[in-house]
């Protein structure tokens, strides 16, 4: 059995662990040095797989806060693709946004048994990443471990993301300050014009231009609506065209573009014929854009050396963004009512002509489609009118004396005989006045025939006078006596009145109390406006529908035309009486409803659009001197 020097053991020991230290302190200062965030998810990759054993591979993924794309950091070993495996488990994590654990079968022939762990990186609820490893004969107590150094060492993630965040803050804001200052002067002028030029001399102010210009896409061309520093400019000097041909290339390359050019794909001739014409040696134009439609562009020019940085372009773009729709709406504003309503007309023409727009062009063929229908096709003319119920004769039935009623056996809505006794007035008045009449003239005949006897003739022609007189009460208290009794003059129905809340009450000779209508015998009285009165004449025919009766349709024949109209409910309206063919039995006077005379057959344009036309005519012809 061999033996090892302890001598030798000691120096290898040594050696390994100042080779260690060495490491360690090289991944500590790159990751305190690191100025990228790839650099410092590498370095603090690094880090975390010295700190823990049996680490075959590790990942760091980041992105955009919540929105992505998240993509691989840092990988380790250095290099070294990321294995499907891996990649599902920090998916499944970014997806429960919580720390997940895989464990896997021990292979057979390594005779070796894989985990893999991941933790979201999860800052103020938001996801910037995941952190994955992949472990090598762990047991569960080990990943429990594993998971726990895992989850704190996340924390130097959200402290580099705080920081960063912090010392870029200033700028930021700085930035977010001059944005909101442009915005405010924008809206504080009321006109646009006054405003553009407002906005360009700020600019120019800001980002320390010689010129700033602004246009607006017409056409194919855009149109300088303002210069900075220049209240007047002409629109059609040697500076405008090349302005505006600069903004023009940068729209139709639908990209900034800088002279002199740092991209040779874009397109910059323009520009440099502006550079000529305007002295000018650094040129920077930026397209204004809302959602997918090109508005314009803003040309911005600096004469001496200091061209446009990326950080300052960077800003001209949010510049431009933020102000291209405030000035867009601002220009539509204050446009004239006809090149608004232009416009309008244009943009619904380019809906049904242009691409896309299904919706538009789908209800266009539609519109178009229901007008030709409407405009060839024919249906039934008919005039509306309110209408109500009458009897074709009415018969109001009167107290016959003054008295106090006595019985009242019917009321309104029943239907009654011809001789039915309706109600009755109390006679014992009558009938005591009829006693008083009888016994005087049993007084005055006796006298009467005395003086017959002593053959008085002064006397006989006087108690003849009052014998006539004594008849001619008693048969006038006869027939009072008989009208206490009130009859139907013919078969109805009662229309109004209801006497059996008036037992006992006094009513005067005269006064009406029921109304009674035939049966079977009615008419209908049609109110038609005066606008449709000359569509009306006899003869004609229709159809009524009754509130009560929704579901019936009665048929009619108009029989005359009152010449005098009647205003109701701030309408005049004249008066038609027709008479039901159909249905009599059903009816009831009183009831209302809606009915439709039959004019002729017309055109279902002219039908649906006549009233609107005849008042638009009456209108003009009432304005028109």
């Amino acid at each position: 059995m061999s033996s090892t020097d302890p001598t030798s053991k000691n120096a290898a020991a040594s050696e390994n662990s100042a080779h260690v230290v060495f490491l360690d302190q090289a991944l500590w200062r790159r990751f305190s040095e690191a100025s990228s965030p790839d650099a410092f998810a590498m370095s603090w990759l690094s880090l975390q797989v010295s700190m823990m054993k049996n680490v075959s591979r590790g990942v760091v993924v980041l992105g955009p806060a919540e929105r992505g794309p998240f993509v691989p950091a840092a990988v380790w070993p250095e290099g070294d693709a990321m294995p499907t495996a891996l990649s599902q488990t920090a998916e499944s994590a970014m997806a429960g946004r919580k720390g997940t654990v895989h464990c896997f079968s021990q292979d057979e022939q390594t005779n070796s048994r894989s985990s893999q762990l991941a933790y979201p990186l999860i800052i103020d609820s938001r996801l910037f990443g995941v952190v994955a490893l992949e472990f090598s004969n762990y047991s569960d107590a080990e990943l429990q471990a594993a998971m726990r150094q895992l989850q704190w060492g996340c924390s130097w993630f959200e402290a580099y993301f705080r920081r960063s965040q912090q010392s870029g803050s200033a700028p930021h804001g700085e930035q977010l300050s001059q944005l909101l200052e442009l915005t405010a002067t924008t809206l504080e002028n009321k006109r646009f014009r006054a405003a553009a030029i407002a906005i360009v001399t700020e600019l120019a102010v800001q980002f320390d231009c010689d010129r700033v210009g602004l246009g607006f896409r017409k056409g194919r061309h855009t149109k300088i609506v303002a210069l900075s520093h220049s209240a007047q400019f002409g629109k059609k000097t040697n500076l405008a065209r090349a302005i505006s041909g600069a903004m023009d290339e940068a729209i139709d390359q639908l990209d900034t573009v800088l002279y002199p050019a740092d991209d040779e794909r874009l397109v910059t001739r323009a520009h440099g014929l502006l550079a000529e014409v305007g002295n000018a040696k650094s040129i920077c134009t930026v397209i204004i854009s809302s959602g997918d439609d090109v508005l314009g562009a803003l040309s911005f020019e600096r004469s001496d050396d200091n061209p446009f940085d990326n950080e300052a372009i960077q800003h001209l773009e949010h510049t431009a963004a933020l102000l291209g729709p405030v000035l867009e709406m601002k220009r539509r504003d204050d446009r004239f009512l006809i090149t608004k309503a232009a416009d309008s007309f244009r943009d619904l023409v380019m809906k049904l002509v242009g691409p896309k727009h299904y919706v538009a062009k789908l209800v266009g063929l539609l519109l178009i489609l229901l007008s030709g229908f409407l405009y060839t096709a024919d249906g039934d003319y008919r005039v509306t009118a309110e209408a109500a119920l009458e009897g074709s004769v009415q018969r109001v039935m009167v107290a016959p004396i003054n008295g106090y009623i006595l019985e009242a056996q019917t009321r309104a809505g029943d239907v009654v005989k011809e001789g039915e006794v309706l109600f009755s007035i109390d006679d014992r008045d009558l009938r005591l006045e009829y006693l008083k009449w009888a016994s005087q003239k049993e007084q005055i005949d006796r006298r009467y025939r005395d003086a017959l006897a002593v053959r008085n003739p002064s006397e006989v022609n006087i108690f003849k006078a009052q014998l006539d007189q004594a008849e001619a009460e008693l048969e006038l208290l006869k027939q009072q006596i008989a009208r206490t009794k009130v009859t139907a003059p013919f078969d109805g129905v009662i229309v109004s009145g209801d006497l059996s809340q008036r037992l006992g009450a006094p009513v005067s000779r005269g006064e009406a109390l029921l109304n009674i209508a035939p049966l079977n015998e009615y008419r209908v009285a049609l109110q038609v406006d005066e606008r449709q009165i000359s569509e009306i004449t006899k003869g004609q025919q229709g159809h009524l529908v009754l509130k009560a009766l929704p579901q019936e349709k009665f048929p009619f024949v108009i029989e005359s035309i009152m010449p005098v109209s009647e205003a109701t409910e701030g309408q005049n309206r004249f008066l038609v009486e027709a008479q039901i063919t159909q249905g009599m039995e059903l009816l009831r006077p009183g009831m209302e409803g809606s009915a439709k005379v039959m004019i002729d057959r017309r055109k279902l344009s002219w039908i649906w659009t006549h009233d609107l036309v005849e008042w638009v005519k009456l209108w003009f012809w009432h304005w028109w001197p």
